[in-house]
């Protein structure tokens, strides 16, 4: 019988380019090429800057995916193949807030609304994906509403992203460069781009991975040697790189501030340092470093881990309900068949009765209505019991007798 199976590659498992590198094309590309393959009844791609996941409705889930890795010669080693019931735990996780790098954050529900929509606009989708999603989203929804996850700043590159606010006033409108491109670059970033800034900057001194995270982003990436030239005409600067050494002297920021009105605001996370502590005697310069963000990180982390079990709590209840849907649903789908077959048999059989009776005597309405209606009882008194066991093994999740029954009775269309 046809279920959902799902493959993801995430930030769990890949770095930023093995998920650039996992499929090529956008998800109009991706949705039509998965939708176009043997046995792949629905299809639905989630592809953000930490995860690309694809989602099957087939009769052979697993095995379709693994092919489908194979094709895209996409790693094993990264990819999380799930079944139906960890497919429909994974969404509902998902769009809770708990699968994110950041716990809690809000961005990933806007984002699996606009692909779940883009699935639908390309026609790739039906009831089982929609329902799974719409789920998911009322789901994440509610635990929003319901428990305190997606309070407070966690980690310290977003903690940076709130001290720079609260210092400014707000950062709508200001320019930001974000010194590295690594996995506390990314939450900075990200950070900064629900915060409404005018243009967002990003370096690095692998210039690929600048250029990965700025367009995913809606950034602009610049090569590292330009990095100092950016100083004149940023608002804020967040440096967050693993160098050994500081990579902004005094004398770079001195220049940057020659003839320059405006304040800079500078936040240093790396450790070691990549900001010369120097720099913060510079008139119009304020300074701030890792020291004064951890503990309120911290802090905050821990509040938000304090919600998780109440999360889980809201997923597990929500989960026994979209299960048990999907299981009324095969059912009806099942009896549907069973019905429709009995129905054609039981017409052929009363027109076969009509014609020996027509050639014998005359039929009148009445005649062939207590035909139809005794063939018609015939049927539903057959079917009961079946009706009632396909009913019972659905509500049980008793796959095995489902398939058994939808043999027994040559239910061809949902086997």
């Amino acid at each position: 019988m046809s279920e959902i199976a799902s493959m993801l590659v995430t930030h769990r498992k890949a770095s930023i380019d093995e998920i650039e590198r996992a499929w090529h094309g956008d998800v109009e590309t991706i949705l039509k090429w998965v939708g176009s393959q043997e046995r792949v009844e629905e299809c639905a791609v989630l592809k953000t800057c930490n995860r690309v996941e694809i989602y099957i409705v087939s009769q052979r889930g697993e095995k379709v995916l693994f092919d489908l890795a194979k094709k895209a010669r996409v790693s094993s080693r990264i990819i999380d193949f799930h079944d139906h019931d960890e497919s429909l735990h994974h969404l509902l996780r998902l769009a809770s807030g708990l699968e994110s790098m950041i716990i809690g954050e809000d961005q990933i529900l806007g984002q699996m609304k606009e692909l779940i929509q883009m699935a639908m606009k390309a026609g790739t989708t039906g009831w089982m994906l929609e329902t799974a999603f719409k789920k998911a989203i009322q789901v994440g929804k509610r635990v929003r509403k319901e428990t305190r996850i997606n309070e407070r700043s966690v980690s310290v590159g977003s903690a940076a992203v709130d001290l720079a606010e609260e210092i400014l006033g707000n950062l709508e409108g200001k320019s930001v460069l974000v010194i590295g491109a690594g996995d506390t670059g990314e939450l900075i970033s990200r950070a900064l781009m629900a915060k409404n800034i005018s243009s967002l900057c990003v370096t690095n001194r692998t210039f690929s991975s600048a250029k990965s995270l700025a367009e995913c982003l809606g950034g602009i990436a610049v090569p590292f040697e330009e990095m100092k030239s950016r100083l004149k005409v940023a608002d804020v600067v967040i440096s967050a790189t693993a160098a050994p050494h500081y990579i902004l002297l005094k004398d770079d920021i001195e220049k940057a501030m020659a003839g320059r009105e405006n304040k800079l605001l500078l936040i240093d996370i790396a450790n070691p340092r990549d900001i010369d502590e120097a720099a913060a005697d510079i008139p119009g310069v304020e300074l701030h470093n890792i020291d004064s963000l951890r503990n309120i990180s911290s802090e905050n982390m821990k509040q938000r881990m304090a919600e998780v079990k109440r999360v889980e709590a809201i997923i597990s209840e929500e989960l026994q309900l979209l299960k048990a849907k999907y299981k009324r649903k095969q059912a009806e789908d099942l009896l549907a068949v069973l019905y429709s077959q009995a129905e054609a048999i039981k017409d052929q059989e009363v027109r076969k009765a009509m014609n020996k009776l027509s050639a014998r005597h005359t039929l009148g309405e009445i005649e062939q209505q207590v035909l139809q209606d005794m063939s018609h009882s015939i049927v539903n008194k057959l079917l009961s019991e079946p009706t009632k066991a396909l009913k019972s093994a659905a509500e049980r999740g008793d796959n095995e007798l489902l398939a058994s029954l939808a043999e027994l009775f040559r239910l061809e269309d949902t086997s």
